[in-house]
């Protein structure tokens, strides 16, 4: 089985400091959609791992998580594209939680979950901790410039072994090949 797996925020919608708290400040990054289609069109199973301390915080609740992820199931399989699962860590920062990342237990949830090393299994994030996560999972870490992916790649301090793509739809694009 071929597995990837995507952080949510910055790299396959816009992301914001402010978080994004419903269905209507959900919005698809150019390109993202149609990588996702890419990639499932490639045999990929595509699983989604995100932060979401907004629920922690009251920002939005279940209802409303639960409504922006049917809004992207929904786009994203209008374009021929699936997502087989959305894990989330609903703890705030300070809750030094094992799921939250860059803690790499969302991500081990994932390959017990699907029986699968992570070794092969590519992780698309726009931060380091997306990154750090993978590494500590042992994972392969991917780096998009989208969201906060120029800053995090400026800042350096990147895993070893990480690849750097414009947007997810390079990676998707380097992946389907």
């Amino acid at each position: 089985m071929k597995l990837v797996v995507l952080d949510r925020d910055g790299v396959i919608n816009a992301d914001s400091d402010q978080y994004i708290k419903s269905p209507e400040e959900w919005t698809p990054i150019p390109g993202s959609l149609e990588a996702i289609a890419r990639l499932t069109q490639a045999g990929f199973r595509v699983v989604v791992a995100t932060n979401q301390s907004g629920l922690a915080r009251g920002l939005f609740d279940m209802a409303k998580l639960n409504a922006m992820h049917n809004k992207m199931h929904k786009a994203v399989n209008q374009l021929g594209g699936r997502i087989d699962a959305v894990f989330f860590c609903a703890h705030a920062q300070d809750a030094r939680c094992a799921c939250r990342k860059p803690q790499p237990g969302m991500l081990l949830e994932i390959a017990e979950r699907y029986g699968i090393a992570l070794a092969t299994v590519p992780v698309i994030g726009d931060s380091l901790r997306d990154l750090q996560a993978a590494s500590a999972a042992g994972a392969r870490p991917m780096l998009v410039l989208t969201g906060k992916g120029e800053k995090t790649l400026k800042a350096g301090g990147l895993p070893e072994g990480t690849a750097v793509y414009q947007d997810l739809a390079a990676a998707a694009l380097a992946l389907a090949a």
